[in-house]
């Protein structure tokens, strides 16, 4: 691959690196700069739910047979359904195999928690309330909050009706593939503000907790960075390999996304992006149009993996011993709070503390072990929801028979890896 400066790649990397030196030497100056990535990341999520409206609207509307969008959407979900469990189940067998916060002795301490233990609570994650959070109070409101689930569910009906009006919809699915294109383009110009973004963002982690903060609580990071290179390598490069492709040329393929994640800790912030590279890829524009935004409330692989390794954690610094009986009831637990998460930097740390909440005997002040830490967990299980939600529409794709190997462009070829026009 050349090297080149113009390459958004480089900038992104090289902004990252000169921010980690940046708040190392100025660590004041250093932890006032997230504001950089919270202008970045408010810009993203500014055009998220218009493209995730349109896209998927699009995409129904141009299958024309209501019965294909429930059968996309009915692999997508199952899909999404046991690749999560086998994410869980990674991340709860590493936890107790290696026993990471053994020998903690931990006892509640006084850190300021409440605003993750109201934000849990807030947030209702009983099967009833999870229903009825899918439907928004009206239609205007769930595109002005930003509501990502409400939004599918919007997108899906509008798509449908919009689909069963035959060739008097025509110009209004035209409209809407052209407005399209008009976010898509904002999104690029956003993305030349990417590498500030990343700078501001590892500048402010470095200088609020400390090039120490690397090494704090070092064996549950690593070990967290190893379930999830694990469920990577072995169970998506397995899936990968079924359908035929190959998990690293795929990961060398969006690695101008995966940088872009790096920098920001936000798996949101890609997505945009993401749903074009994987129609360049080979993939039907309908299916990534449904599959993607649908996997980025549903098929959060790496907030799966930390979200168990997180409370065995806590239980085991607390000397909670929990059978087998409770980790099975535990990832049952998880596999309903992890739902509907969305990929913004926080929203992990907020649904442990539901999690926690939901299962008593491991004491919800535990997350205050893990506030120091918690940024980069974030980036690892963002970019392993990236990944994972891209590898969904390559899959869905190919069940569909809707990819189509001559559109594939290797990562040796794509201009856009080389040089961000």
């Amino acid at each position: 691959m050349r090297f080149s400066f113009r390459s958004l790649t480089t900038q992104v990397l090289i902004a990252i690196v000169l921010g980690i030196i940046f708040g190392a030497i100025f660590p004041k100056t250093g932890a006032n700069l997230k504001v950089l990535a919270d202008i970045f990341v408010k810009m993203i999520k500014m055009v998220i739910a218009p493209i995730i409206f349109l896209t998927i609207v699009v995409g129904i509307a141009g299958m024309g047979d209501v019965k294909r969008v429930g059968r996309i959407g009915g692999k997508a979900i199952l899909y999404f359904e046991i690749v999560s469990t086998f994410s869980l189940a990674i991340g709860i067998l590493i936890a107790t195999v290696f026993h990471p916060g053994s020998g903690m002795h931990a006892k509640p301490g006084h850190a300021d928690i409440s605003m993750y233990t109201k934000q849990a609570a807030e947030s209702s994650h009983g099967v009833m309330d999870f229903i009825m959070g899918i439907i928004p109070d009206n239609f205007v409101g769930a595109l002005a909050n930003g509501e990502l689930i409400p939004i599918l569910f919007l997108a899906v009906l509008f798509g449908i009706a919009l689909s069963g009006l035959g060739q008097r919809g025509k110009s209004i699915v035209e409209l809407f593939e052209k407005l399209t294109d008009v976010f898509f383009r904002i999104v690029n110009i956003i993305m030349y503000y990417s590498p500030i973004a990343a700078f501001g963002a590892m500048s402010y982690t470095i200088g609020q907790f400390g090039i120490s903060s690397l090494r704090s609580l070092g064996t549950l990071f690593v070990l967290t960075l190893a379930a999830m290179a694990i469920f990577i390598i072995v169970v998506l490069g397995l899936i990968a390999r079924f359908y035929r492709f190959n998990i690293f040329h795929f990961i060398a393929y969006i690695k101008e996304e995966i940088f872009l994640v790096l920098g920001t800790s936000s798996s949101e912030s890609a997505l945009p992006r993401l749903m074009e590279k994987l129609e360049k890829y080979g993939c039907s524009k309908s299916v990534v149009g449904l599959v993607v935004p649908t996997g980025y409330s549903f098929n959060l692989d790496g907030t799966s993996i930390y979200l168990s390794m997180a409370a065995l954690f806590i239980a085991q610094a607390f000397d909670v011993h929990l059978s087998f009986g409770q980790e099975v009831l535990l990832l049952g637990v998880l596999m309903l709070t992890s739902k509907g998460a969305a990929g913004v930097t926080g929203s992990g740390f907020v649904t442990l503390a539901a999690t926690l909440a939901a299962f008593p005997s491991v004491p919800v002040a535990g997350i205050a072990l893990l506030l120091g830490i918690d940024r980069f967990m974030s980036t690892a299980r963002a970019l392993t929801n990236l990944i994972g939600n891209g590898v969904a529409a390559v899959v869905v794709s190919k069940t569909e028979k809707e990819f189509d190997d001559r559109n594939t462009i290797k990562p040796e070829a794509d201009p856009s890896i080389r040089a961000h026009s």
